[in-house]
């Protein structure tokens, strides 16, 4: 089968998300072709270009998110007026109020269906309504991209924030808030605007396959809504969480509005998504408080290449087991203070521990972090020396990931007896899981889906709480034999559930599941013009070639794909394709 993969920041870019577990699942499902619809964050990513692609890929399409386009697009009165009753409901769905907000700026009488009999609309159809709405103008016209910038929706936008039974910190927006709002409403809609969902694009595929929440979403439901083609919807990290999390510091207007926004844009995707997939239960209980139905959500971990840690993890040698081990990340959100502060505790009860803290920081949030731990560190671990010939060391040590001693992950894993987890903030943690693989015993905090993945093969201690870690880690450093078999068990574990193996098998299956309830949707006819009812037999899917064909075979009617050579060739990846 044909797959459209819709990213967002994401494959087949070098620095983007998820970039690993994309061409991972492209390449173990070489049986079927993927074409990729790829929406850019930054002029960076685009200049540090793609990761080699894999033969089955057919062609790549991509558009930004970070630049603005002028599409040229100049709408006449009536095209206006669409797009301001479109935008306006879509604003008032955001602002929570309870009828639609008209172009002269009142509010709709109460919130009743243009449908037929005018029964009340729930919020969820009033939000759909307004965006198809909008892509059904932006594909008559050409684009909306000049509109969502204009100062119409800008007004729109206000209109909504000032309307009867709009929320509190909808009507405390400010013009700067307003403006900020609009601005991220006109790049996460840009997908509107492109020309992708077409019989030669995405109506061509049989499945449309989005491997992240929000705009990566969007292609996804277009093309559903314009030609039928069935949705699959795959989070390893929910959309509106991520929001959460990330913008603290918004002022609340913007905040709420934009929340509100992920929310609707992900209980939409999840409604028309045939299938929705969650990394794991923490973000599975996210998507069902977004609105998803249970019966259509799938657990499938992600998968992780076992074959660096083998060698790590089928030996039973520890090069110290006086080490603890943190590997990750460094940024506020891994809390490596707490850390520090229970060393000091496992060093009162165990003077030999050392701590080494291997990883780089994230950007320069990150860096500074390193360089607060750095301080901390010097200041409660005083340069430590032997005797009164030796030079003096500290006991806690900062290291990365490629350097002459720790050449490769498995290495920094392998150089302690114990790894520690110590973050206030996790979604699925791969360093917990690439720790499992290598046969170590683990201490973590109870964060996201820590305790799912390690299940009863480690310790699990409560977030910010230093002496709760030091006691778990002082516990497993006198007990050898207990670290070996919480080893060996968290080893196995990782080795049943989060291979790479495991994840293309459930995606496989979910592939076939989800085609095999979908309407055909394209008549062929051959060249008498008569509908064929396989367009391409299953036969020529099979990656071998066939025997020579039996005397005779043909002479009585045989099949006459029954020849020697090859059944398959390799369509070559032309130059990627910018969307207008």
């Amino acid at each position: 089968m044909r797959i459209g993969l819709l990213t967002e920041g994401g494959y087949p870019y070098v620095s983007g998300d998820a970039r690993l577990w994309c061409d991972r699942l492209v390449r173990g499902l070489a049986q079927h072709e993927f074409d990729v619809y790829a929406l850019s964050r930054s002029e960076h990513q685009e200049d540090e270009g793609w990761t080699p692609l894999s033969p089955n890929v057919r062609r790549v399409r991509t558009a930004p998110l970070w630049m603005t386009e002028d599409d040229g697009m100049i709408l006449g009165r009536r095209a206006r007026r669409r797009f301001t009753e479109h935008f306006a409901e879509l604003a008032a769905v955001l602002c929570g109020a309870s009828g639609g907000v008209s172009a002269t700026g009142g509010a709709s009488t109460s919130g009743e269906s243009s449908r037929a009999g005018g029964a009340p609309t729930p919020e969820a159809d009033r939000f759909a309504n307004a965006l198809y709405g909008l892509a059904e103008l932006a594909r008559e016209e050409g684009g909306l991209a000049g509109a969502l910038r204009s100062e119409a929706a800008v007004r729109a936008l206000e209109r909504a924030c000032r309307a009867p039974g709009a929320h509190r910190a909808a009507r405390e927006a400010r013009v700067p808030d307003l403006l900020t709002v609009a601005a991220y409403l006109e790049r996460a809609l840009r997908p509107l605007s492109l020309d992708w969902y077409e019989n030669d694009g995405l109506g061509a595929v049989d499945l449309c396959h989005a491997a992240s929440g929000g705009p990566a979403a969007l292609p996804g439901l277009l093309a559903r809504h314009f030609t039928g083609v069935p949705l699959l919807v795959t989070e390893y990290g929910v959309r509106l969480r991520t929001h959460y999390l990330t913008a603290p510091d918004d002022p609340p207007a913007v905040r709420s509005l934009l929340a509100a926004f992920h929310g609707r844009l992900a209980a939409e995707a999840y409604g028309q998504a045939e299938v929705v997939t969650a990394g794991n239960t923490h973000a599975r209980r996210w998507q069902e408080r977004c609105g998803a139905d249970r019966e259509k959500l799938r657990t499938v971990y992600p998968g992780m290449d076992a074959r660096p840690f083998a060698e790590v993890g089928e030996s039973e040698e520890c090069a110290d087991p006086d080490a603890l081990v943190w590997v990750g990340r460094v940024e506020p959100a891994k809390d490596l203070v707490s850390l520090l502060h229970a060393f000091a505790e496992i060093r009162k009860q165990e003077p030999r521990t050392r701590l080494r803290i291997v990883g780089a920081p994230a950007g320069t949030e990150g860096a500074a972090y390193l360089a607060h731990c750095r301080a901390l560190a010097a200041q409660l671990f005083p340069d430590e020396a032997e005797g009164p010939h030796a030079a003096g060391h500290n006991p806690v040590s900062f290291e990365e990931v490629g350097g002459p001693d720790l050449p490769a992950a498995a290495d920094a894993y392998a150089s302690g007896a114990v790894t520690v987890l110590s973050s206030v903030v996790e979604g699925f943690p791969v360093g917990l899981v690439e720790a499992m693989l290598c046969g170590r015993a683990t201490v973590s905090t109870d964060v996201g889906a820590v305790v799912e993945v390690i299940g009863g093969t480690g310790l699990v201690v409560p977030p910010r709480n230093p002496r709760a870690l030091a006691e778990a880690c002082v516990a497993l450093l006198r007990d050898p034999e207990r670290r070996e078999r919480l080893g060996a068990a968290a080893r196995a574990r990782a080795l049943e559930l989060f291979t790479v193996e495991q994840n293309i098998e459930a995606f496989h299956g979910i592939y076939l599941e989800i085609v095999s309830r979908a309407p055909v949707r394209h008549g062929v006819l051959d060249a008498a013009g008569e509908p064929l009812p396989f367009a391409v037999p299953a036969e020529a899917r099979v990656p071998v070639r066939w025997a020579a064909p039996t005397p005779g075979l043909a002479a009585r009617g045989g099949p006459g794909w029954a020849g020697g050579g090859p059944v398959r060739a390799t369509t070559p990846v032309p130059a990627p394709e910018r969307a207008r």
